[in-house]
């Protein structure tokens, strides 16, 4: 079995995932790790599969064929672990270059962003246009989570961050 990192984007329409789970499926594959979004009218996903490697290819032709559809993919490997997982919610007003802020800061200290969802929204009692973000990030150890949440801060006074989880 070997490891295959594939992203897919199609303009969205019902029925599209039962159509990508069933073409994995039917070549042996198993579906590991995922992340599906509907974006302006278009479905983009990232899926990590496991499958036989004899499958591969027939796997790849079966989803070339779905209407719309286009792909690209890659092999991977598992990967080192982090020594601490942290989960993080941070709202700010929108700005260009909020993304370029945080992403700078996370990685001025040497930490990993491992998953960074964002989304556009407005303030519902002001409309006031904010940005919202949750992110996972892998880092090496505790003194980097007080330094990032610091530096975080750093980026202007209506930045609100809330560790999730543990």
């Amino acid at each position: 079995m070997l490891r295959y990192l594939i992203t897919l984007q199609a303009p969205d329409r019902t029925g599209l995932v039962e159509q990508i789970a069933h073409a994995v499926s039917r070549h042996g594959g198993n579906w590991l790790d995922s992340e599906l979004r509907h974006i302006d009218g278009i479905f983009a996903a990232i899926l990590l599969l496991e499958l036989p490697s004899q499958q591969w290819e027939e796997l790849i032709e079966n989803l070339e064929c779905i209407d719309g559809l286009t792909l690209t993919y890659a092999r991977t490997s598992v990967a080192k672990k982090p020594a601490l997982r942290r989960s993080y919610s941070l709202v700010a007003y929108d700005r260009p270059g909020l993304v370029l802020d945080i992403s700078n800061k996370i990685t001025a200290l040497g930490i990993n962003i491992e998953q960074f969802s964002s989304q556009y929204e407005s303030a519902s009692h002001t409309g006031v246009a904010l940005f919202r973000a949750t992110f996972s990030l892998g880092l090496d150890n505790q003194d980097q989570e007080a330094r990032l949440t610091e530096s975080l801060y750093r980026i202007g006074d209506d930045v609100v961050l809330d560790k999730l989880g543990r």
